[in-house]
């Protein structure tokens, strides 16, 4: 059995319209391994919402399998995939979604508070996940206080929270600049360097070379599915320096 945190196996997705059936996704198989840092990119009509969505234990497909953890998710009951969004996936949405009367820590706090965990360590966590986004001056500001990439540094803030499996970001810089959205990305560089799994589902391929790996969907279909160029680049470097130090050795051994 495959280790990988998601495994999908020929998932459909099918919407009925009166006598015409839309079929949003059409057999998608691919793993994604703990770790990884993955873009989930196509135009309008692609079937990337569709499937962060199914990801995401917000729907279930129509028929295929999805395996979160090595747990067949369509045989999970309603408190345990609740628990799940809850726990196990963070969620970042390209309009924030924050409470405009709560403030930034209060708004991270919310996942905890559904969790039942103690008011005194909800302050806590919640604290030190807005110190990890660079927004510890900025704990008791409300959104229409925060500028648009600083109300996306609460959002990731609250999605981490919990310390979940995976971090699942909507078109995350869609609402921002782009220098702003390049801030952005630098932070999501940060949490894959920390070991965070990172599924970014966007429409641009400038923000999917973030990433480490495309998943690129067409009318419902995995057209194709490769390492970044920006990963690509890295590797290379790589090979380029170990290379000088193994010619660096040759050179020593040779004295």
């Amino acid at each position: 059995m495959s280790t990988a945190l998601i495994r999908t196996l020929d998932l459909w997705k099918t919407y009925e319209m009166g006598s015409e059936k839309i079929h949003a996704l059409h057999a998608v198989s691919f793993e994604i391994e703990r770790g990884e840092y993955v873009a989930i990119m196509g135009p309008s009509g692609s079937g990337k919402s569709t499937l962060m969505n199914l990801i995401g234990c917000l729907d279930t497909p129509s028929r295929g399998q999805y395996y979160l953890n090595g747990k067949l998710v369509s045989e999970m009951h309603d408190d345990e995939l609740a628990y799940i969004r809850n726990q196990e996936i963070g969620f970042v949405f390209q309009t924030f979604n924050l409470l405009a009367r709560a403030t930034a820590h209060q708004n991270v706090e919310l996942p905890l508070i559904y969790a039942g965990v103690p008011a005194a360590e909800r302050r806590q966590r919640a604290a030190k996940t807005l110190e990890m986004v660079e927004l510890g001056d900025r704990m008791e500001h409300r959104p229409g206080e925060l500028s648009g990439g600083q109300r996306q540094r609460v959002a990731v803030a609250r999605a981490l929270i919990n310390e979940p499996a995976i971090l699942l970001a909507d078109e995350p810089t869609g609402n921002l600049d782009s220098k702003t959205g390049i801030e952005i990305m630098a932070l999501f560089d940060r949490l894959r360097d920390a070991g965070n799994t990172i599924i970014l589902v966007t429409h641009e391929m400038e923000i999917a070379e973030y990433a480490e790996r495309i998943i690129q969907l067409r009318d419902g279909k995995i057209e194709s599915d490769r390492p970044s160029s920006r990963l690509a680049a890295r590797s290379e470097a790589t090979r380029d320096e170990i290379q000088g130090l193994e010619s660096r050795d040759l050179t020593i051994d040779s004295l």
